[in-house]
């Protein structure tokens, strides 16, 4: 995998607020990638950011991700849905706007003094 590509998503994933999720669509949405990609680069990479804030589109979490992420989820404020698979992305949705500026303004590159 590109390692700007991975750099990308992980920048988003960290720039996504505590008690907010975003999707992999989301994350692809914002980087320019599909979701798959950026579930593959999440698997791989995706360890040393706060994974537990990208979920399904539904808001669900992979099966093995629960256990874990239910901490994360509980210090963050995060409630599961009824199903107890994932949250309720209607309530828990970060702003995609405001994430998206805080993603473009921590990318920001400073200018370089003449």
């Amino acid at each position: 995998m590109d390692d700007v590509a991975v750099e990308r998503v992980l920048r988003a994933v960290e720039a996504v607020p505590p008690g907010r999720v975003v999707s992999y669509g989301d994350v692809g949405a914002l980087v320019g990638m599909g979701p798959r990609q950026v579930g593959s680069i999440m698997r791989v990479w995706g360890g040393n950011v706060a994974w537990w804030r990208v979920t399904t589109a539904s808001g669900e979490l992979a099966e093995h991700l629960r256990g874990v992420a239910a901490e994360h989820w509980a210090a963050e404020g995060i409630l599961w849905a009824p199903s107890r698979r994932g949250c309720r992305m209607a309530v828990y949705r970060a702003d995609l706007a405001a994430w998206a500026a805080a993603y473009e303004e921590r990318n920001r590159t400073p200018p370089t003094p003449d």
